[in-house]
Formats: structure tokens, sequence, C-alpha cells
């Protein structure tokens, strides 16, 4: 490790998917209009280049959100990077306009990410890790001004020190995988699924089999028909069948804003029904068009007498074991226990993902970060930990926070707005640090 003084910024993001860079997008247009007060910012991704999801980017697949919650839209109509934008710079607007649909591709929606990520990638560090947060180590008993990030080069060039007084850390979902379950080279998660799939032969996936009861399994399914036409294409499903998402309007308002505020600063009773009412909304479940097309196909066979795709509805994976090329898995029904065994030459898991968790990364800190009775961390309002009174360093979540914040916490719906929110929580407390005011815990409202 060099000698040289870590470099300090107001802001240092860790992972630099559409949640901080977002942030990034709120922390330039706050400039714009306060150039005199700049906030210093760097991002660290350990990617060595942006990318949202990519090996979920599946032909003709769409967004399930409209275009217009994108980086900025909701936080500021008439920002320069909105998807609008992003479609009058690449000529494409008249073209989209009379699509005559909100929802673009998600090879679109990427590529208006990658556009406005070209923007911004003086700030951002691809190929570099945040291994840990902590107080400076020469701190010694005063009360420290930053926190110390260590970062490690994924490239082997290695590790360095920066200093930040805000960190607001956004490493994404981590694929879940079932008990017992472990990813090879013939078992996949979805999360790696394109890139797996590019790597085989597809003359030797003769019969394949998806896990999963949501959109990423249904999608995959789908794509597995229509890409192996030789093959027999299995649907693992533990529930009776595919369930739609409920897009409708009143149930969509889930997703605004002022949700937020109705989850945060609402009852026991009232977060239950969040997530008893409107968990349909979002998860496991698959949109109409793609539950509709995967039957359409099912009920052609049974015209043509030709089964190749197979529904194996109230059925978990028990076992799973390899015998050579060849993957043998144990099947169980939840009618009658029954198992049964399948060999596929491709086990593809869409079993979700867990929520952040930012315990790992903030190691020594996390005793400083207050909890609720359930063990959970605290969180303020404008989604900042809520820490002891002599960590005067503030560290933002974007995720994690679906206990005290909602259904929206870690999607795209909010986007904008939340990022929003953090930026100006940063701005202001700033400011107050600056006037010599103590900050209290929870400075900013009621604390979860």
């Amino acid at each position: 490790m060099g000698t040289r003084e870590p470099e300090v910024y107001d802001v240092v993001g860790i992972g630099f998917g559409p949640s901080n860079l977002s942030l990034a997008i709120a922390l330039e247009e706050h400039q714009a209009n306060v150039p005199e007060r700049p906030i210093t910012a760097a991002f660290f991704e350990r990617q060595p280049s942006f990318g949202w999801h990519r090996n979920m980017l599946l032909p003709s697949t769409t967004m399930q959100i409209s275009f217009l919650k994108d980086l900025a839209t909701f936080r500021n109509p008439v920002s320069r990077y909105s998807f609008v934008s992003y479609l009058h710079a690449s000529g494409r607007l008249p073209q989209f306009v009379n699509n005559q649909d909100f929802f673009p591709t998600r090879q679109e929606f990427h590529q208006y990410l990658e556009w406005a990520e070209s923007s911004l990638s003086d700030r951002v560090s691809y190929g570099s890790e945040v291994t840990a947060i902590r107080l400076p180590r020469e701190a010694g008993a005063e009360v420290p001004e930053y926190l110390q990030l260590e970062i490690r080069s994924t490239t082997g060039a290695g590790t360095r020190l920066v200093n930040a007084r805000n960190v607001a850390i956004s490493t994404g979902l981590v694929p879940r995988m079932p008990d017992g379950m472990v990813r090879d080279e013939r078992v996949w998660h979805s999360s790696e699924f394109l890139e797996k799939y590019n790597r085989m032969d597809p003359d030797e996936l003769k019969s394949v089999a998806v896990v999963g009861a949501g959109q990423s399994a249904a999608e995959i399914t789908r794509f597995l028909y229509d890409m192996l036409p030789h093959a027999q294409v299995s649907a693992i499903i533990p529930s009776y069948g595919y369930s739609v998402a409920d897009d409708t309007p009143f149930a969509n308002q889930v997703f605004d804003p002022a949700a937020v505020d109705d989850y945060y600063f609402g009852t026991e009773q009232t977060r239950e029904a969040f997530w008893r009412y409107h968990k349909n909304t979002n998860y496991s479940v698959v949109d109409d068009e793609v539950i509709r097309d995967l039957h359409r196909r099912s009920y052609e066979e049974e015209v043509r007498n030709h089964k190749r795709l197979h529904f194996l509805n109230l059925t978990r994976v028990s076992d799973v074991k390899r015998a050579g090329d060849v993957t043998r898995v144990s099947l169980q029904s939840l009618l009658d226990s029954h198992v049964q065994e399948l060999d596929v030459d491709a086990l593809v898991f869409a079993t979700g993902y867990d929520t952040m968790e930012p315990t790992g990364l903030l190691g020594d800190l996390d005793r400083h970060c207050l909890r609720d009775e359930d063990g959970r961390h605290r969180v303020e309002r404008d989604y900042r930990l809520v820490t002891t009174s002599d960590l005067p360093c503030d560290i933002y979540l974007q995720g994690g926070t679906e206990h005290t914040h909602g259904l929206s916490s870690s999607l795209l719906s909010n986007i904008a707005i939340r990022s929003g929110e953090i930026a100006d929580a940063i701005v202001a407390r700033r400011a107050e640090r600056e006037s010599g005011r103590r900050i209290p815990v929870g400075a900013t409202g009621e604390s979860a």
C-alpha cells in the first residue's frame, strides 16, 4: 500500500448500478444549481465495466415499469439524463412515440443506462472492490470527520485508501440458491444465465429445466423453448402454476413516492397490510403476456400431439447430483411427497435474490449502527443508518430497507426520488455541520 495521503470526498458510493448512478446524477444537478458549493463524489464498482442484469437481457423482454420511471424524471422532469433525453440524443424519439408503448425493451433500457453512465464515468473506478469501512486509525480520541474505505483492485493493481464524509452503499441484491444447491458449469442461477448459456453448445442441451415461479423463471423457460427446438424443457414450479403480476393502476400506487411515507410512518398493522395485499405486484409473479405466451405454446403442442414443454407444478427440487455431463435432479411432489428423478443437461435456478445486507462490509463499524427489536438496522426516512452520536459521518443505504421503507426500496420504481432525497440530505447535513450546529441522531425525522 502506498504512503500517499488518501483522497477525501464528500460522498463515496459503493457499487455503481442504477441506484448510485441516479445518486451521481442528483449530485451533479445539485452542483449545476449551486456551482459555488460543489459536492465531491467518487464511486467504486467491482465489475470491470457498467452493467445491469446483463445475463437477463433476453430478446424482446420488456421492462415492467414505465419509461418515465427512469434515473431522474420523477425528481427533475427537465433533467438531461431522462429516458426521453436519451431517445432524443439517439434519434429515436419519434419512433418510440409511434410504438405507443410505455414499456421499452430491457435491452433498450440498458442502453439508456449506459448512455447516462458515459457522462459520469470520470468519477467511477471499475474493477475496484471496497473491502472495509472503518474509522481512520489516526483519529485517536478525536471525533472523526470522515470514514476510511479500503479498496482492492480486482485487476491486481493493489489496494488504496479513500476518506469519505458520507458513504452510500448500493452493492445490489445477492443471488439466492435453495439450501444445499451448488452452482457449477451445468447448474446455474438466473443471474448468470446468458453467460453460462452462451458457453454451451446448444446441440448438447437436449433436456433443460428451470426452477422457479417468478418472471425470470418464466422468461428463461420461454427463451430455452424457442432457442432449443430439439430440447425437452421442464418448468419446475412450487405453486400450482404461474401467478399473474398485478400491475393495475390502484395496485401500482404502492410504488408511488407518497407510499414510502405511508409505510415508513405507518403502524406495524399498516406495514403488514402493504405486504399482505400488494406482494403480488412484484414478488414471485409473472406478467400476463408471458403467462399467456407459454400457455399458448403448451396448447399448440397438445394440438400437434408433440410434447416437449413440461410444467411440473407443486414440485420442488430435493437433491441435485452430477453423473458425468448429466445433472440428475430429484423432484419431490408437494401433493404426496413422491420423489422422481429427471436427468438434464442444464438446470437453472430462477429462485430470486436476498436483499442487500451491509453488516459484513461495515465490520467493526457496525457496532455504531443501532438496531430495532428484531435485530434489523434502524434507518432514517432519508435512508441514513441510525448511528451512535460519536459517529457524525453518515452512511446511506440504497437497498436493504424493505423493513423500513417498503416494497420499492430496492426497485427502479422510486429510484429518482430516493436518490434525490439522499442527495438533499447530504447537502443539508453538510450545511448544518459547517454552521457549527450539532446534528443529533434522528435529525431529519423519526427513525425506524
